[in-house]
């Protein structure tokens, strides 16, 4: 009896890890999709390099954890001719937040701390936080009224802290967060996330705590709380806790020499807006950062690089509520949680979008807007990566390019979703 219980309970564990097995190659129409209609990914992503409006494009599609579409355009390198690769590796810069979230909700699983905490339990600094006034550009300071409250744990995630992002929130804060040594992108300098998130603490805030959406370094300070619960370095705990048991092997703040021949270089528009050249270095910023420099800063909002195939899977742990690979990263109502409205009717860019505790969020609300379901969550990064899930159709895609200033392919992704929705039978 007692070996017919241990055998009873060996399958059981057996069966559960081979619930959601690693990403496989299947045919389109083993999973409901059409492999004629998924064809026109490849006339859609080849069309933009003929007009040279991209260098290269890669994407993968996914659904039911199955792999029907994986394919690279173009080329990776337009001064080597070098033909882009399904595996190339991107900087996906703001694709970076999701995997700090989940960092985060892991260790809130472990009772490390509760979402209305405010963050100044464990950064002292943040404590008494004060709200921006007005700034004088010229002598470098400002007037400010205390904030109403502290800012929370739950309002990084959901970007309501204030929290800004220099140039992206406005030229106010771009010049104060120069004049304060506060980096908004990885760098090659020698600063330390703790360094960086010190001169962050400083800084004013752009609306009260909670009162508004606000698009800021939020992620980033999440990522040193995750550095401060967890005793280890954001690094350390991504790769031991995260990308080895989903068995991501291309994913990196900093890329090892035997990969940094892989990382493709990044482009933009120069004055002749039919001629595309690689982004030169700019304040705080050097392109080359993953694979030179100090390489001390592990920025959770914006640092991290990868490839299409290791963030599908990363993507996939979501859609299985959290399990993969035989690995339960998180439970289930924490990715519900996670997945849920977290902002009320606070307005983001477009006021018909919301957003949960890391993500963009399709809701009943702004469905009408489509292709999608309720559920659907998705971002993208700085420099033209893109991705999605949606858990009702068991449907991941991740799109790569390397463009900073994407006007020739901003509108590539919508496009890309409309074919994928299109091949569903």
């Amino acid at each position: 009896m007692r070996n017919q219980l241990i055998l009873g309970l060996l399958f059981l564990s057996i069966f559960a890890a081979a619930q959601h097995p690693p990403l496989r190659v299947a045919t389109p129409e083993s999973v409901g999709m059409s492999s004629e209609r998924l064809l026109r990914l490849d006339a859609l992503l080849q069309r933009y390099v003929t007009e040279k409006r991209l260098p290269g494009v890669s994407g993968i599609v996914v659904r039911d954890g199955k792999i029907v579409w994986h394919k690279a355009f173009g080329q990776r390198d337009l001064d080597a001719k070098d033909p882009l690769q399904r595996d190339d590796i991107y900087r996906i810069a703001s694709m970076t937040k999701a995997v700090t979230s989940v960092a985060a909700m892991m260790l809130f699983e472990e009772g490390k701390f509760s979402l209305d905490d405010p963050i100044s339990n464990f950064i002292p600094a943040f404590k008494e936080p004060k709200v921006l006034v007005d700034y004088n550009r010229e002598a470098n300071t400002w007037n400010s009224v205390p904030a109403k409250s502290e800012i929370t744990i739950r309002q990084l995630l959901n970007h309501t802290s204030g929290i800004g992002y220099g140039p992206l929130t406005n030229e106010d804060f771009k010049l104060m967060y120069e004049k304060a040594g506060v980096f908004v992108l990885s760098t090659t300098e020698d600063i330390s996330l703790q360094e960086n998130i010190k001169r962050l603490a400083t800084m004013p805030l752009a609306h009260q705590p909670g009162e508004a959406w606000t698009y800021g370094l939020n992620t980033d300070v999440l990522g040193y709380l995750v550095e401060i619960w967890s005793g280890m370095s954001l690094e350390a705990f991504f790769r031991t806790r995260i990308f080895e048991p989903l068995g991501l092997k291309d994913t990196y703040f900093y890329l090892p020499d035997s990969k940094k021949d892989r990382l493709v270089p990044i482009y933009t528009e120069s004055g002749d807006p039919k001629t595309l050249q690689k982004l030169p270095p700019q304040y705080g910023y050097d392109p080359d950062y993953p694979i030179k420099g100090a390489k001390k800063l592990y920025s959770g909002g914006a640092g991290l690089c990868s490839t299409s195939l290791d963030y599908a899977m990363f993507l996939q742990m979501l859609i299985n509520n959290g399990e993969y690979n035989g690995h339960q990263l998180l439970g289930r109502k924490t990715i519900e949680l996670m997945t849920s409205n977290q902002i009320g009717d606070l307005k983001m860019w477009n006021p018909a979008d919301q957003f949960s505790l890391g993500f963009s969020l399709t809701t009943e609300k702004n469905v009408w807007r489509g292709p999608g379901s309720v559920g659907k969550i998705g971002w993208g990064g700085y420099f033209s990566t893109h991705y999605f899930a949606d858990p009702k159709e068991k449907l991941t895609v991740v799109l790569m390019k390397q463009l900073q200033g994407d006007h020739r392919g901003g509108d590539l992704m919508p496009l890309f979703e409309a074919i994928v929705y299109g091949a569903i039978k």
